[in-house]
């Protein structure tokens, strides 16, 4: 009986190890890898970091790599779930922009989509233009003269501006930044005339009238900026957001990633409303299969306009 019993004890100690070693998750600090410091990315990485730190009592550190984040979680990060990607667009996008080193189906597994936000469409206080129309028919008879700021391709503002560019049929110029930020402060010292701006950064500028805000990028108008139309009231079938979520290296356990995705959802619905609004940004806080269907919906969407030609990478 006595050996019986031991055979039982050890029998229970092996079935119980795989569950011990999920339990030890996190077992160190969990670094948020995002973009430069400033960016809407770098405000819901620390965000996120605050509160998920607290609710698993294990410290969470942000990790400003920007554009080589993706990469860097892609191909470099062990897949235990110590290190996640917080990034937007450009981590599914600019795979169909240019030649990178990772494959955002092959490389990542998403765990949430975490915030939205639109972009603010804004031109410069002295283009003479109100709303969406006029811009258009300005951009109609003076081709190729009006210039946009982005910053590196696949980014937010270079995808909103060439849909727009795409379903309206205008030729306005892109001219490169090295961040959003650099972006914005060409637009107001007039290097360029119009941005696809995000909304939080871009609002005190518009209240001082540095800028003249004439639309919305979201599919319909936002509580963030009720008085502004959404494109599409003008653009019928215009939709371009800003959409930033967490992800893990491919082969991270299953386990693992459920656990950040619960935890991190928790997280996210914790924070301060107020924050969150003054941000500009919508929590949406999903399940790693909707965000993974999400980014699929994207990519054949804009592969689509990509393909159309029309495109300026």
């Amino acid at each position: 009986m006595k050996r019986l019993a031991a055979y039982v004890l050890l029998a229970g100690a092996v079935l119980a190890t795989p569950v011990s070693a999920q339990d030890k998750f996190p077992s160190r600090v969990i670094r948020f890898v995002t973009a430069a410091p400033g960016s809407n990315h770098d405000w819901g990485a620390r965000m996120t970091a605050h509160e998920l730190g607290a609710r698993i009592n294990q410290r969470v550190i942000v990790e400003n790599r920007g554009s080589i984040s993706s990469e860097y979680v892609a191909k470099e990060a062990s897949p235990d779930g110590h290190t996640v990607l917080f990034y937007g667009a450009y981590t599914w996008l600019q795979p169909l922009l240019a030649k990178v080193g990772w494959d955002p189906i092959a490389d990542l597994t998403p765990v949430t989509l975490a915030i939205t936000s639109p972009n603010v469409l804004v031109v410069h206080a002295t283009l003479p233009v109100k709303s969406v129309k006029e811009l258009v028919a300005l951009a109609r008879a003076r081709p190729g003269e009006l210039n946009y700021g982005a910053g590196g391709g696949g980014s937010t503002p270079h995808i909103a501006a060439e849909l727009f560019k795409h379903m309206t049929k205008v030729n306005i110029t892109r001219v490169n930044y090295k961040g959003s930020g650099g972006a914005q402060i060409g637009l107001l010292v007039g290097e360029v005339q119009v941005m696809f701006a995000a909304l939080g950064p871009i609002q005190p500028f518009v209240k001082q009238g540095k800028v003249r805000a004439l639309a919305v990028t979201s599919a319909k108008r936002t509580r963030l900026m009720p008085s502004l139309p959404a494109i599409a009231e003008i653009v019928p079938g215009y939709e371009s957001e800003a959409a930033i979520g967490f992800f893990v290296p491919k082969k991270t356990p299953a386990a693992v990633v459920a656990f950040l995705n619960r935890e991190i959802v928790q997280a996210l619905k914790a924070a301060d409303p107020e924050k969150i609004t003054n941000a500009g940004v919508e929590i949406v806080a999903n399940t790693p299969d909707e965000f993974a269907s999400f980014i699929k919906a994207d990519m054949a969407r804009m592969s689509a306009v990509i393909r159309s030609g029309s495109f300026s990478n």
